[in-house]
């Protein structure tokens, strides 16, 4: 009998919650007879009453694990603090909307027990989902490629599947305040392979993922994982050189053969327009740069639990 454990963050869920952990359970009633299952639930300090019904869950189900964090600590971190609880020869990483649908769970272990350390998930979108959703969620993924060095695919989400040996070095190595995990686990190599599935409309409640936070998701990514950002200051700055020493070259032209020099506020209003707002942007990509070291250097803990149930 291998272990299992399926890692779930929690915010704000109370609408489809428990209509998640009775999906959950069928699949668990499925491998009942290779597997020790439970379930790892992760509740990011929520407003609903989302807290009340996972503890009525737990006192149900002593195979339920409900760990409670002191604040809103997001998405990624309640992520960590799953992987951090989590004791089981395979660990399962999925959001419990039911975008990420159970029924996907065996497929993901029978690629590890063929060998495979990490086995992700790649969606493919359904009809249901909407025209904008799938067609931003693909410019995103082609952004995060064309800033980093990863090579994600389109669709590719946290929903995956990690051995103990994998999990471990996020639990013991892996330690960084501004964690992107979809990309530390592509990083971090090992024998990985990937399964596609159809990502059907949130059951119910609203989505956690506007689109600032989206923006805020692949900065961390992008500063994570790419230094491209200041070497584009650097292009800039030799690009604007050049244009520069070409203004110069044009007016002494001018000056040398109609001995006079144009009265140029338009061009010199451009000019220093174009160059502080070029020199505000990269000031602002420095300081976030700036903002991830000072993160580190204060050292401060990536969660705080307040309470644990059948943990």
């Amino acid at each position: 009998m291998k272990t299992l454990d399926v890692v779930c963050p929690v915010f704000n869920e109370a609408e489809v919650i428990r209509n998640f952990y009775l999906e959950l359970k069928k699949q668990f009633v499925k491998l009942a007879d290779r597997y020790t299952c439970r379930v790892i639930f992760v509740l990011d300090q929520s407003t609903d009453n989302t807290e009340e019904i996972l503890m009525n869950i737990c006192r149900e189900d002593k195979g339920v694990v409900l760990i409670s964090l002191s604040s809103r600590f997001g998405h990624q971190m309640s992520l960590v603090a799953g992987l951090d609880h989590s004791t089981a020869d395979y660990c399962i990483m999925m959001d419990c909307d039911l975008e990420h649908p159970p029924s996907v769970i065996p497929e993901l272990l029978a690629k590890a027990d063929e060998g495979f350390d990490i086995v992700y998930t790649v969606r493919n979108y359904s009809e249901k989902i909407s025209y904008f959703k799938r067609k931003t969620s693909s410019l995103y993924y082609r952004f995060i490629n064309v800033m980093t060095d990863l090579s994600l695919e389109d669709g590719s989400a946290d929903f995956r599947l990690l051995t103990a040996k994998v999990r471990d070095v996020f639990k013991f190595s892996i330690r960084e305040q501004n964690q992107f995990l979809r990309g530390l686990t592509s990083w971090i190599g090992f024998r990985s392979t990937a399964i596609r599935y159809t990502s059907n409309a949130r059951a119910a409640g609203t989505s956690k993922f506007h689109f600032s936070r989206l923006i805020q998701f692949a900065a961390v990514g992008i500063i994570s994982f790419s230094k491209k950002p200041l070497r584009l200051a650097v292009y800039l700055g030799f690009f604007v050189s050049g244009i520069s020493i070409l203004s110069v070259i044009f007016h002494l032209y001018n000056w040398a053969r109609y001995s006079d020099v144009p009265p140029g506020w338009t061009t010199t209003v451009l000019l220093v327009s174009f160059i502080g707002g070029a020199q505000l942007f990269f000031m602002g990509i420095l300081g976030e740069y700036l903002g991830f070291i000072f993160d580190e250097v204060k050292g401060r803990p990536l969660y705080i639990v307040d309470k644990k149930i059948n943990d």
